[in-house]
């Protein structure tokens, strides 16, 4: 059996990248305990896997570009444009397949159904009633979720709301703290309790305009939870309890007690990244596109998906594929033009006195030479002897 310095040793000789090589001793660190493997073994195994490695290489002048689009494209085309239930949870929808994908690369500030997947902690995951709780703690409550009925009575001037008595025991509130949070928020009218009827006044006589205005302020006002937030759903996975929200509101919901910050995720890459950085966006956008990619059971290699992450990031900044974004930021006057309004480009390059080095592929292809990918990307000159040679 064969000592683990010597695999290290023999590990790190290897012309493998560095997170290769430690996930590579890990497993013959593995493997030896259980077959007792010899040097020579060990030796093998790593000449195995700098083969894979130098087979999944790109040759140079590889055109990854076309060949990431091409591969994301095709499939892409027998997508399904169905908005489907989430995890099999029939009460909140997500928006997958196509629509998905053009959201995310597009980079959408406000993802068509936003949800946020909440993981708790030790002490809450194995019960369901400190689930509750939290999830109590997140659900956004307003008037309008507990009202059995709301009217607008113009003769007395007035808004009567009946609130639910079950929604209302089930939202961990009373009617007396409804009534004073809505005082603390609305200091020109007046509110009073009558059972579980609550009635608005404005303080000042207005137009019916204003207390209809009103009234809609005063049923969209947020009692309690995280802005933005809907429902909660609680579903058992395994052995412990998950929170789905209809809503997202990350940077708040990594606050709640109770909550395993670790695992917690929002479908909102935008979030992500003002959150948790750019790179854990790029993450979150190669991962969104092949979960989306993978519920429809097409398979994509994760290569071409990460250089699209990969552009979509490097700026620092989460940038859409498109005219506002990666193509239209393109240095080549001609392959702006290309895509989309060619005059505007065009005279406005022209205006700037702007020059078009001609490196890219697009470009190359509208004047006519060769594209520098592939062998279009090898120059071959002559070296000629400095005095002509005697015939």
């Amino acid at each position: 059996m064969v000592s683990n310095t010597t695999i290290k040793s023999l590990v790190d000789k290897s012309i493998l990248p560095d997170n290769v090589k430690e996930e590579l001793y890990g497993k013959l660190i593995e493997y030896n305990k259980k077959y007792k493997l010899k040097k020579k073994e060990v030796q093998a195994i790593i000449e195995e896997a700098e083969k894979e490695y130098e087979n999944a290489l790109i040759e140079p002048g590889e055109a990854v570009g076309t060949v990431a689009a091409q591969s994301m494209g095709e499939p892409s085309t027998q997508m399904t444009l169905n908005t489907f239930h989430y995890a099999g949870v029939a009460e909140i929808n997500v928006t997958l397949g196509l629509p998905r994908i053009i959201e995310i690369v597009d980079a959408r500030k406000n993802p068509s159904t936003p949800i946020m997947t909440v993981y708790l902690d030790e002490e809450h995951r194995y019960d369901r009633e400190k689930a509750l709780e939290v999830a109590r703690k997140i659900e956004g409550t307003t008037i309008e979720n507990l009202a059995q009925s709301m009217t607008i009575d113009i003769l007395n001037f007035e808004f009567i709301i009946d609130i639910d008595p079950e929604r209302l025991e089930k939202s961990d509130l009373d009617m007396e703290r409804i009534k004073k949070k809505l005082e603390g928020s609305f200091k020109s009218a007046e509110f009073d309790v009558d059972g579980y009827t609550l009635i608005m006044r404005p303080k000042k006589a207005q137009k019916i305009a204003d207390l209809r205005r009103l009234a809609e302020k005063v049923k969209k006002h947020r009692l309690k939870g995280l802005s933005g937030v809907g429902k909660t759903i609680i579903r058992k996975e395994g052995e412990e309890y998950v929170i789905y929200t209809e809503g997202s509101n990350f940077k708040q919901v990594l606050k709640v007690p109770g909550i395993d910050p670790t695992r917690t995720r929002t479908n909102n890459i935008h979030e992500i990244a003002e959150v948790l950085g750019i790179e854990a966006a790029r993450n979150a956008i190669v991962e969104e596109i092949v979960n989306t990619m993978r519920e429809q059971g097409l398979e994509v290699d994760v290569r071409h998906i990460m250089l699209v992450a990969d552009m979509m990031t490097l700026d620092g900044v989460i940038r859409p594929i498109g005219r506002h974004g990666v193509v239209g930021e393109k240095a080549s006057v001609l392959a702006r033009a290309a895509f989309e309004i060619t005059t505007q480009h065009l005279f406005e390059a022209a205006e700037r006195g702007e020059v078009d080095p001609l490196n890219g592929v697009v470009e190359n292809v509208l004047i006519g030479q060769p594209v520098p990918v592939g062998t279009g990307m090898v120059k071959l000159t002559m070296k000629l002897p400095l005095k002509p040679r005697e015939v």
